[in-house]
């Protein structure tokens, strides 16, 4: 296969907030181990963006390709960013996330794109076939991967997510109707595209310290378990992009209807939070039962289930590897 991955970065790219002045050495000692956890590379897609794609410093096991939960990044999976899991991780970041471009084409950032993305990464890094796993919207994608080009896809892993239909999965624990679960979501998503230029400033001020911390793991939106250097971290990485952009994202991914599954024969695995806000558990099940041999499993936990339950999710899917090797 043609490669289009240039040479590893030096390391994760540090926002403002995380300069040396205002760190205490264990904020060092906790960048320095992600310097050396995440590697980052160039991958040009089929249209010619250019993704930033990356990986953890796993040499030796098997490859996973993730595909992450929308404008979502590494340390989102502090799990996977540990050289001890044993498990090679290749992902991305979505388009205009990160240091990924933005399309010249605006409206490149669907569902074909990412799937056109995930491909590119694919072959950047020599992977034949592979385990997909993907959270949140990153369920669509890899579904969309295995039913679009099945011989590249030799196991599935779902985390918080549904294959498909994603905004109408929406609201089920807040006891929103199915009929206005969409509609509801795409309008608050478009509201929120509007006040954009208000709302990032506002975004990128939020002091991701102790307390704002805390609030957010005592919400409900988050779990407590999750812990604190590991939510700041990736929260702080996440509000790097901006709303408007974000929101343009998410309009295009809503578009995104649910998929056959009637065409899935490789082995499946379904992880559910109880309490997800964003994918009804009851969508999640059912969509594991139409798959022939699929396993669902509900952990206590939210929508965030890597940095709530960051070891039980890695280990299941070392199990899902296992299955997959034998």
């Amino acid at each position: 296969m043609s490669s289009s991955t240039s040479s590893p970065r030096a390391g994760a790219r540090t926002t403002g907030s995380d300069q040396p002045s205002s760190t205490t050495l264990g904020d060092r000692t906790r960048r320095l181990r992600e310097f050396r956890s995440v590697r980052f590379h160039s991958v040009t897609s089929a249209d010619g963006t250019v993704v930033e794609a990356w990986t953890n410093a796993v040499e030796d096991g098997p490859t996973v390709l993730l595909c992450n939960g929308l404008g979502t990044n590494p340390y989102a999976w502090p799990a996977l960013l540990d050289p001890a899991c044993g498990i090679r991780v290749v992902s991305w970041n979505h388009r205009g996330v990160g240091r990924s471009a933005r399309p010249e084409d605006r409206t490149r950032v669907g569902m074909d794109a990412f799937v056109e993305d995930a491909l590119a990464v694919m072959d950047a890094f020599d992977l034949d076939r592979c385990v997909v796993a993907g959270w949140s919207i990153g369920v669509n994608t890899a579904f969309e991967l295995a039913l679009r080009h099945p011989e590249r896809v030799s196991g599935l892993f779902a985390v918080a997510g549904v294959p498909g239909a994603t905004f109408a999965s929406m609201g089920a624990p807040l006891f929103i109707p199915r009929p206005f679960r969409k509609p509801l979501t795409v309008n608050v998503a478009r509201a929120m595209k509007l006040a954009a230029p208000v709302l990032t400033p506002v975004a990128r001020r939020i002091p991701m310290g102790p307390v704002s911390t805390t609030v957010l793991r005592f919400s409900g939106f988050m779990f407590p378990s999750a812990r604190p250097t590991e939510v700041r971290r990736a929260v702080r990485e996440f509000l790097t992009t901006p709303i408007d952009w974000y929101m343009h994202l998410a309009l295009h991914a809503s578009r995104h209807g649910r998929v056959s599954l009637s065409g899935v024969s490789v082995p499946a695995v379904f992880v559910a939070g109880k309490y997800d806000v964003l994918a009804d558990t009851r969508d999640m099940r059912t969509a594991a039962d139409r798959i022939d041999g699929a396993t669902y499993r509900e952990l206590l936990g939210t929508h965030f289930l890597p940095l709530e339950r960051p070891a039980t999710v890695v280990q299941m899917l070392r199990d899902l590897l296992e299955a997959v090797d034998d």
